[in-house]
């Protein structure tokens, strides 16, 4: 799925690009699945220009799961023929993973159990990466601490509730009243319900002593008063929007609350020990993927339409090549 120039979800049409080789350090993967993000669409509309020359034809996408079709010179602990998940390059300026063959970093390429299906590792990269920066990286969450996901019931927050659990802590999210199964199922004590009622009234009710950890998933001003519900010492991780003239926590404010606010992205150091981490987690029963719906690859620009609505639970895959898992 290919765009030669910014727009809408309908600029992006099927077409045949050359395949990219493998290049030192990189290795190229058959995709068998590409997830869709928030960043996708901002990445088609031309966003993310401020990172990265787009070379058009250009091709969205950050996550892949798959298998290594090629590898470059001097690649180590990887072959052709590994089941693999990956960020791809996208965040490099490279062409992404709604295609065939999507070029990836080796260190950033991480190799499959063989009961993890490639459409389950599909999931994690961009949500689970970023999940982890805030929630553990710089959120710090760990056993005794309370922690706070704004949108838990999206792709991000999923995996933010369950990182969060996973270290120990207690958790309660931010969600639609009909997402509110969907994230006690994730490891939420309490579902504060943001379409009715006081939202910073339920988390004063549920932590009357203060959040140690919030990460907003969500951003565009619905979360700028959390430093209220703070202790002292507490950490603010929102997630990067890209949206501009946002909104955000009065500095002066968390200054006074003795809150810190640490603007959130995940980062190229920090992603193959976060992705090998995720890949662990979910091989051992410590997370489970979001609820996800998997559409044909050719059906992306409405996969687009959907999250960029705003109002997906969990995820939403694209699917290149279903035959290449052979766990599902």
């Amino acid at each position: 799925m290919v765009l030669d120039a910014f727009g809408g979800p309908e600029v992006m049409h099927m077409d045949e690009i050359a395949r990219p080789a493998a290049t030192p350090g990189n290795v190229v993967v058959q995709v068998a699945y590409a997830s869709v993000n928030p960043a996708d669409w901002k990445a088609r509309e031309g966003w993310l220009s401020r990172y990265f020359d787009y070379e058009f034809p250009f091709v969205v996408g950050f996550d892949a799961a798959g298998i290594v079709a090629e590898v470059g010179e001097g690649v180590e602990g990887l072959a052709v023929g590994d089941r693999v998940v990956t960020p791809g390059n996208q965040g490099m300026g490279e062409r992404g993973s709604y295609a065939e063959y999507v070029r990836a970093a080796a260190e950033r390429v991480v190799r499959l159990p063989d009961h993890v299906s490639l459409r389950d590792a599909a999931t994690l990269p961009t949500a689970g990466m970023t999940a982890w920066e805030a929630t553990i990286d710089v959120g710090q969450a760990a056993t005794g601490k309370t922690v706070i996901v704004n949108g838990g019931a999206g792709g991000t927050g999923s995996f933010a509730i369950q990182i969060a659990r996973l270290a120990g802590a207690r958790v309660a999210a931010t969600c639609s009243p009909n997402n509110s199964a969907y994230v006690a199922s994730l490891g939420a004590e309490r579902a504060i319900n943001y379409r009715e009622g006081d939202v910073y009234a339920q988390i004063r009710d549920w932590a009357p002593e203060g959040v140690d950890v919030v990460v907003d998933t969500v951003g565009q001003g619905t979360f700028v008063d959390v430093v209220d519900v703070m202790r002292r010492g507490g950490i603010v991780a929102p997630i990067g929007t890209l949206i501009p003239e946002e909104r955000t926590i009065d500095p002066a404010k968390a200054e006074a609350a003795g809150v810190t606010v640490i603007p959130t992205v995940s980062t190229f150091p920090n992603q193959p020990r976060q992705l090998r981490a995720l890949v662990e987690a979910l091989a051992d029963g410590g997370i489970r993927t979001p609820e996800y719906t998997i559409l044909p690859l050719d059906q992306a620009s409405e996969a687009h339409r959907r999250v960029q609505d705003g109002h997906v639970r969990g995820k939403i895959l694209l699917e290149v090549d279903a035959a290449l898992d052979t766990q599902g």
